[in-house]
């Protein structure tokens, strides 16, 4: 198997499951069980000196048949030497800052990140004596003047959440390596059929497994995909933590990888056209789109990515609270949730939090999710619902 973009349709079919063997399952089975038993001690001593190694059976809370194929396969897809499944994207998130941080430490984020990711870094990194430094994500070559001796790491996102600026990924990524401070980036919105960051310069790749890569919103999961520098650190770190991927999610991850690569193009089409279509409306003040010029990054997008998310921002001229509220409840077809990555639509206001870069747009910011229904029917949806935004509701 290759993994350039012409055989990735054969690597999500293919990969990820034993091959060559009569009488196979098409899909790996729900594999559960904690305890394993060898029959000599020498092969559970040879186990548990390689207990960190994908593919050595220990004991369930390190992995097992179907965890490996799943953590091979988004190697594979990823371009990364290796990937350590966690239990949800957020635990991706702080395992792996916890793998690099230390009482002392000198951390940079950008400050477009993530809300649990800022989280995290505020109400457990700074507990822990990190020091924790917000940035702006559109830096660049600048980030050389933030680096410190003591600096740790540097977080950021392509794009970032909620407001989608598209950073330079080469810029950031080797402007921390040449300093040997290791890059992690949130690589979730554009999954590897559209971006693979590793290529770009970065070290780290985290991402929640619960968005697109399983893709039908029934399975909590994230993964850290590494290259061979800083993956055992990681690993490692993980296990000591104790965090686990559960087997019914595995199951349901590598199901749903069957399909990415047609949902992807499927889902980049679909959120294209509608948010085209929103953009000349005339409630719409700002579109935010990686995909569109006007976005901040869009030429890095261009360069960087062949393919943008259904996930996008939109800025509404200035209205109340009380009719964005409305107009949210108006919608039929698009559900309320904070996730994202499943065929349905979703809708959900966003307050964006900065510290670094203060956010002075006016208007209000609503986030949009394009899931797998018909572009028409949604944006009749919208249509019906838009004019509770005019300046004098109708």
């Amino acid at each position: 198997m290759t993994s350039d973009k012409s055989a990735i349709s054969d690597d999500l079919v293919h990969l990820g499951r034993p091959s060559r063997v009569d009488g196979r399952h098409v899909n790996m089975p729900v594999e559960l069980g904690s305890t394993i038993v060898f029959d000599t001690l020498a092969a559970f001593e040879a186990a548990r000196e390689a207990r960190y190694d994908t593919d050595t059976l220990y004991y369930g809370r390190y992995g097992n048949t179907a965890s490996f194929q799943l953590e091979t396969m988004l190697a594979k897809l990823e371009q990364a030497h290796g990937v350590t499944l966690t239990s949800s994207g957020v635990a991706a998130i702080s395992c792996t800052l916890l793998a690099f941080a230390a009482p002392g430490a000198h951390l940079l984020v950008a400050d477009h990140v993530y809300g649990n990711t800022r989280a995290f870094c505020e109400s457990v990194l700074r507990r822990i004596g990190v020091e924790v430094e917000y940035f702006d994500p559109m830096i660049d070559g600048d980030l050389a003047k933030r680096l410190r001796d003591t600096t740790c790491a540097v977080m950021f996102e392509a794009p970032g959440s909620g407001t989608f600026e598209v950073p330079d990924i080469r810029a950031i990524s080797n402007t921390a390596r040449a300093a040997g401070v290791p890059s992690i980036i949130d690589g979730t919105w554009a999954t590897p059929i559209f971006c693979q960051p590793l290529t770009l310069g970065a070290d780290v790749i985290v991402a929640s497994c619960s968005k697109y890569l399983s893709g039908h919103s029934d399975c909590m999961m994230g993964m850290i995909a590494s290259n061979a520098t800083y993956h055992a650190q990681i690993r490692q770190t993980v296990m000591a933590i104790g965090d686990k991927t559960g087997a019914q999610e595995v199951f349901l991850c590598l199901r749903g990888l069957r399909t990415l690569k047609m949902r992807m193009e499927t889902i980049d089409r679909a959120g294209r056209d509608i948010a085209a279509w929103l953009a000349a409306q005339p409630q719409v003040n700002t579109l935010l789109h990686p995909a569109f010029p006007a976005c901040p990054g869009h030429d890095v997008w261009s360069r960087d990515f062949t393919g943008a998310a259904g996930l996008f921002g939109v800025i509404f001229h200035p209205c109340s609270d009380a009719q964005i509220r409305a107009f949210v409840d108006a919608l039929q077809l698009f559900g309320i949730g904070v996730s994202w990555g499943g065929y349905e639509s979703l809708v959900l206001p966003v307050k964006p939090v900065r510290t670094a870069t203060p956010w002075t747009e006016d208007g209000q910011l609503v986030r949009f999710n394009i899931g797998l229904e018909d572009p028409a029917s949604l944006k009749a949806d919208l249509a019906a619902a838009l004019p509770l935004l005019n300046s004098t509701p109708e």
